[in-house]
């Protein structure tokens, strides 16, 4: 098998490596690569490490001894310089930052402060640890900025965001990680500091803290309860198996160009009714005795701003560096489907640690 990164590169700093898709880069590391991998995160509300300790009982000790778990906040500018002095990085993975748009309208001031503030101390602390660096671990370090689709606005019904689409942010969440962008993007300008920066869209999978649509649907359906389908159900995004986007976030570390920006989408384009439908088509073949699980399914008001479509093309990423998804939509949405069914427990868990029981958020007026 082929080295998912480098020999160049020892020592992995992972921010948000306890969240969905940085648990799923940890693990990654973990199971394929020989690295140290320090995972930096401040165990918010939606932080959890049980996939990756899931990892590690099946890899044995030599792994264990491989991960270090950092609870650090980003926006302690302190904390966040000995973190980084302590994993001293040859390959930085800025995973860490709030996400969920319902939340970001609610309470938008710690977008603010984790993914804009966050972003801006952790860029000083890897400047810093970047400019100190011998010759030869300078010119390998790599400081890799994963961000969103969300950036570049709303589109028409035709058209996808590509590496040169303005940014148009419409909510909190996505003007929040924009100006994430734009500091990266500026400290490679006026600094020099090697970045990368990938946008990408909407991820499912496994180990998905259960707010976001595809888990909240599963749960409601299992439960009975009303599955709610925001506005006409119209909103169309581009849905990307978690795993793909882990192969393109280490393709990029291992081979993308410093100074450019990548967008990753899985060629997922579906609406949000479409997703719902599909759940409801899988639900009444994995749990006929409740089907029709879609006659749960109900319209409610519209989120605020509600972005009507975004689309990517991925296709510098897949000409330059050679990476193509690996799952198709309705294969990894089965795949996510059963997970959950098999892990009920544990999204009881995390829903109740972070006192949340589904409700819905981020609702205005």
């Amino acid at each position: 098998m082929p080295s998912l990164l480098p020999d160049s590169i020892r020592r992995v700093l992972v921010t948000g490596g306890a969240g969905f898709i940085g648990g799923a880069v940890v693990r990654r590391l973990l199971r394929d690569t020989q690295v140290q991998v320090f995972n930096l995160d401040k165990m918010g509300y939606a932080s959890d490490c049980s996939g990756i300790e899931a990892e590690l009982t099946g890899l044995g000790a030599a792994a264990v001894r491989r991960h270090h778990l950092l609870q650090v906040d980003l926006a302690d500018e302190q904390a966040t310089q000995a973190a980084v002095k302590q994993a001293d990085p040859d390959l930085v993975l800025h995973l860490a930052a709030e996400s969920h748009v319902d939340r970001s309208i609610d309470g938008p001031g710690a977008f603010l402060e984790s993914n804009v503030s966050g972003t801006f101390s952790l860029l000083q602390a890897c400047r810093a640890h970047w400019e100190v660096l011998p010759d030869e671990r300078k010119a390998q370090f790599r400081f890799q900025h994963i961000s969103t689709d969300e950036v570049f606005g709303s589109l028409g019904a035709k058209g996808r965001f590509s590496e040169t689409t303005p940014y148009d942010p419409r909510s909190p969440y996505s003007a929040s990680k924009a100006a994430s962008d734009h500091l990266v993007s500026a400290w490679h300008h006026t600094y020099g500091m090697p970045v990368l920066l990938t946008n990408c869209s909407n991820n499912y999978g496994p180990w998905q803290f259960p707010e976001k649509l595809i888990p909240v649907v599963i749960l409601k359906a299992v439960a009975g309860e009303p599955i709610p389908l925001y506005g006409d159900g119209a909103n169309v995004r581009d849905w990307l198996f978690v795993d793909d986007h882990v192969d393109a976030l280490l393709l990029v570390a291992s081979k993308g160009e410093v100074g450019r920006s990548y967008c990753v989408g899985g060629h997922g384009e579906r609406s949000n009714r479409e997703v719902v439908e599909t759940i409801c088509v899988l639900l009444d073949e994995l749990r006929p005795q409740d089907a029709p699980h879609a006659r749960l399914i109900t319209l409610v008001n519209d989120r605020p701003g509600h972005d009507r479509r975004y689309a990517i093309d991925p296709g510098r990423i897949m000409v330059e560096l050679g990476w193509q998804p690996r799952h198709a939509f309705r294969t990894g949405l089965e795949a996510t489907v059963r997970w959950y069914l098999e892990h009920l427990d544990w999204c009881a868990a995390v829903r109740n640690r972070a006192d949340y029981s589904g409700e819905r958020i981020g609702v205005t007026g």
